[in-house]
């Protein structure tokens, strides 16, 4: 998979210390070019950048609608805009900060990336597609939306706006921008704090407690590693017939969420049982959830060549193993 852009560059990273931006961090960092990351530390940690040499980056925290100026004046040569509200949980408990979080933030930016011109990555969400019962989603789908009541869809919605000032931003200025919609990304240092399956999962079986399904356990979805994604989102940056367009990023491979849970407690030989949780004792009543998510890759893979090089097994040990050190990380 072609994805790096020739010589050092300075890249600007919004959301950079959270799960998805530390990772992504880590390689440019390794590719040789020089950061400057944006995170108010919300979700994200300090600790998520331990693994990256402190001179390699200059952080930054706070909001990124505080910092527009500073970030302008580092005159990044690439843009990666990953900082948004993140996991169900924390959407249905702040729903004005994952409004504005998600839409002031990404207009600023895109913004500032226009009058600078320089490539930027714009990370959004299967939730774009809504309650579409299509299977598998392809990009180019229509999406259809739950009630404005249901604080359920705000994120969706949110993500929605963010692919549309992208767009928009293309379309007038020919800013070369992508937008890349994330499909349930996992990985080692990921955890449960606000939502997120599988390290929910993997830190119950490490220790010996219940793995708890939300709902029936049937939903499918398709898990892919953080380190196949970040390699995706580089090489979207480096490859322009990708500018102006959207991308499914993920894997393509299905599993139920009872079968993930499973999964887990046989490749990690743990005795935790396994048990469901009704929706609305979970979340909240009249919560709604899509039985299937499960994206088309098949353009991301024409346009980049993207194959993953991480199993479901694999990223399973390797989460347990960072869980099990005592890392601690964003579920960003």
């Amino acid at each position: 998979m072609n994805g790096t852009a020739s010589g050092s560059q300075r890249i600007l990273i919004t959301g950079g210390a959270g799960f998805v931006g530390s990772h992504l961090a880590e390689l440019l960092v390794e590719q040789g070019h020089r950061l400057l990351i944006v995170d108010d530390l919300s979700t994200g940690s300090r600790r998520n950048l331990d693994h990256i040499p402190g001179d390699s980056y200059d952080l930054i925290e706070a909001r990124v609608s505080e910092v527009l100026g500073a970030c302008e004046r580092y005159r990044p040569d690439r843009i990666f805009h990953l900082a948004a509200a993140v996991g169900v949980r924390l959407i249905l408990e702040r729903p004005i900060e994952t409004i504005e979080s998600n839409v002031v933030d990404t207009s600023g930016i895109l913004e500032m990336a226009s009058r600078l011109g320089v490539p930027t990555l714009v990370t959004s969400s299967s939730e774009v597609y809504g309650k579409s019962d299509r299977v598998p989603f392809r990009e180019d789908d229509d999406v259809m939306y739950g009630a404005t009541s249901l604080t359920r869809w705000l994120y969706a919605c949110t993500k929605a706006i963010d692919e549309y000032l992208a767009l928009a931003h293309y379309r007038q200025s020919r800013l070369p921008v992508v937008v890349a919609r994330l499909f349930n990304t996992v990985g080692p240092r990921q955890i449960g704090h606000y939502g997120m399956v599988l390290p929910r999962f993997v830190a119950a079986a490490l220790a010996g407690e219940p793995l708890e399904v939300y709902g029936d356990g049937q939903q499918v979805r398709c898990f892919c590693d953080v380190r196949d994604v970040r390699r995706a989102l580089v090489a979207l940056t480096a490859h322009e017939p990708c500018f102006g367009r959207v991308f499914n990023v993920g894997s393509d491979e299905p599993i139920t969420i009872m079968q993930l849970a499973e999964r887990v407690v046989g490749v990690l030989h743990s005795s935790s049982a396994i048990r469901t949780v009704p929706y609305e004792q979970a979340y909240e009543a009249g919560f709604e959830d899509l039985r299937v998510r499960q994206p088309d890759t098949s353009r991301l893979q024409a346009a980049i060549g993207f194959a993953r090089e991480f199993d479901l097994d694999e990223t399973i040990r390797d989460l347990a193993t960072s869980l099990g050190s005592g890392t601690k990380d964003s579920g960003s």
